[in-house]
């Protein structure tokens, strides 16, 4: 009953009374259920440790609740070994206990082993095929999924659900409506809640707010005014994600019931549009109708940070046990350097590292030498780059940031250096890439594309681009265009305009470009990108807004940027 009811402590508590020699198999396998549900993932491990020691039989549902552990954790290591005890204990030809087995492997990505379980299993459950299809399409792509779910003798919503929200996720909106009509009018699946939020979370993921609205009348019609918290949620997320902050508002305005997550999603949603002071203006209302959260003052801290809200991000940061009664994790330490670096306030930020009571990842780390790279602080950002290659040393991102520190200083030498290491150790940066959705479809560009069925269009509209930017008193922005044959002495002609031309092609320009000539004047053009927006794109498609009377949105990695009439909503402050 505690169990059931959450109460995680009692019925630890109530456990611990019970004589060893009275405690059997379901008294442990219920505390580990317990434990597992309610997010003390570890614990669940731990115990079932323990219960080995104490001799205790194990049956199918106790290794299940394991794996169930072990799949949310990604801990493959303590999977594999209960893996191998479910194989000797002779538990291993059971359904239930194989596709928590093809699970837990699927959710750590290791899918040959997966395979492996299914191909051996004797008998297979719809919910069997169903698991090795998500594991396929996380893993292996949309393709290879189909091949999985064209072989299913029976499909339940799940695998429709799955499939088209692979579809839509990954951009193709027409296979997914496709699949949608042949789920609903075909097979005769109605959509509920399950449905509705796994889509709108593609729709999240892909900015594919066509298919979003689709789903919202959908919604209207199925639940009225009676929505469910979960998919108001979900559409309030779908609008955020998808540049129409004002929508997701008025949608979050609107839901009859708001929990901690809607809240979340709304303050979310507001920070990474810029817009710091509704956050903190909504943050009090909100106390009043939900407690607070973990992930609530995360979303307080990065609005602060978004919008240089320094003072008021310090008073929620170290307020954070006093009045709301939260330990600081390390992601709210990361909000905290990240706010003060980008205020300038550098020497701060690496006190407050110092002073940190669990070690610092590479997420604070991160945050401190963007801050450098931005206020130039050359030395500091040697020393931060030294710790991350030590944590971290396949990623890019962090050898891109110096050098082009080194690169803004006039060290071209050494910034092409730094990138020459990269590639001798045959690690590549990882490319830019921008989409955006015009006619029903998604079309991607990357820096210098030119694979685009309409690319002699698009480059004739860049050319004109480039022409009225100049005369608007654009001046390219080189500073970071590293070539790797760069001697770092005096740039020549030649190679001053190679780099303007590279400048020039970056994948959002091109985004731009096409939107210009695919879109009716005025109307507004949202382009989504999986790097951060550079300081060239920025200053031109400021300008772009202004000489073709467009509003432009752009998702970067970190958060929207509206650029209306030569003004971006980041305020410069990014």
């Amino acid at each position: 009953m505690y169990a059931s009811c959450g109460a995680t402590t009692y019925a630890h508590k109530l456990f611990g009374i019970i004589p060893h020699s009275h405690k059997d198999t379901v008294d442990w396998t219920t505390l580990m259920n317990c434990f597992a549900h309610h997010g003390m993932l570890n614990t669940a491990i731990n115990l079932f440790s323990e219960m080995r020691k104490e001799g205790v039989r194990v049956d199918d549902v106790t290794i299940i609740v394991l794996f169930e552990a072990c799949a949310r954790l990604g801990n493959v290591a303590v999977g594999v070994q209960a893996h191998g005890s479910m194989v000797k204990m002779g538990l291993g030809f059971t359904v239930k206990a194989c596709n928590a087995v093809m699970d837990m492997y699927g959710k750590c990505g290791l899918m040959g082993e997966a395979r492996q379980v299914f191909e051996e299993m004797k008998e297979k459950s719809v919910v069997s095929w169903t698991v090795i299809l998500d594991g396929v399409v996380k893993w292996e792509g949309v393709g290879s999924g189909m091949v999985v779910f064209s072989e299913m003798p029976d499909k339940n919503e799940v695998a429709w659900t799955i499939m088209i929200a692979a579809h839509i996720g990954s951009g193709f909106t027409k296979e997914g409506f496709t699949l949608l009509s042949e789920m609903v009018l075909g097979s005769g699946f109605g959509l509920n809640k399950v449905t509705f939020c796994s889509i709108l979370s593609a729709c999240a993921q892909s900015g594919d707010v066509v298919m979003g609205r689709w789903v919202h009348v959908r919604v209207l019609k199925a639940m009225g005014r009676e929505m469910d918290v979960k998919v108001g949620t979900a559409l309030v997320d779908m609008y955020a994600k998808s540049g129409r902050i004002d929508t997701a508002f008025k949608v979050f305005e609107y839901m009859p019931q708001k929990n901690v997550v809607a809240w979340n999603a709304m303050l979310n949603g507001l920070g990474m549009h810029g817009r710091g002071k509704a956050v903190v203006d909504m943050f009090p209302k909100m106390m009043e109708e939900a407690k607070p959260d973990d992930l609530t003052l995360m979303a307080v801290l990065n609005a602060c940070s978004h919008t240089g809200l320094v003072d008021q991000g310090c008073h929620y940061f170290y307020n954070l046990e006093s009045v709301y009664g939260l330990t600081p994790k390390i992601e709210h330490y990361a909000c905290m350097v990240d706010i003060l670096g980008r205020a300038g306030r550098l020497e701060e930020a690496e006190m407050l590292i110092k002073k940190m009571p669990i070690p610092p990842n590479e997420v604070v780390f991160g945050s401190l030498l963007a801050s450098c790279s931005v206020h130039g602080k050359f030395e500091q950002g040697e020393g931060i780059l030294k710790e991350l290659i030590q944590m971290d040393p396949l990623n890019t991102e962090y050898h891109i940031l110096l050098s082009n520190m080194y690169a803004l200083a006039g060290k071209r030498y050494k910034a092409t250096c730094l990138r020459q290491v990269l590639k001798l150790r045959g690690i590549r940066k990882v490319p830019g890439m921008s989409c955006i959705h015009v006619g029903g479809q998604v079309h991607q560009f990357s820096s210098g594309d030119k694979m685009h069925p309409q690319t002699q269009e698009i480059y004739i509209k860049l050319d004109e681009m480039i022409q009225k930017l100049r005369s608007a008193g654009y001046v390219p922005n080189t500073t970071f265009q590293v070539f790797s044959g760069c001697d770092g002495g005096e740039v020549n002609a030649d190679e001053m305009e190679e780099r303007e031309q590279a400048v020039f092609s970056h994948s959002e320009k091109l985004a731009v470009c096409f939107g210009l000539i695919s879109t009716r004047a005025n109307a507004s053009l949202y382009i989504f990108k999986n790097l951060r927006i550079c300081q060239d794109c920025h200053s031109a498609i400021k300008i772009v807004s202004k000489i073709y009377n467009r509003e432009i949105v752009i998702r970067d990695r970190n958060r929207f940027h509206c650029f209306r009439q030569g003004l971006c909503s980041c305020s410069d402050y990014w």
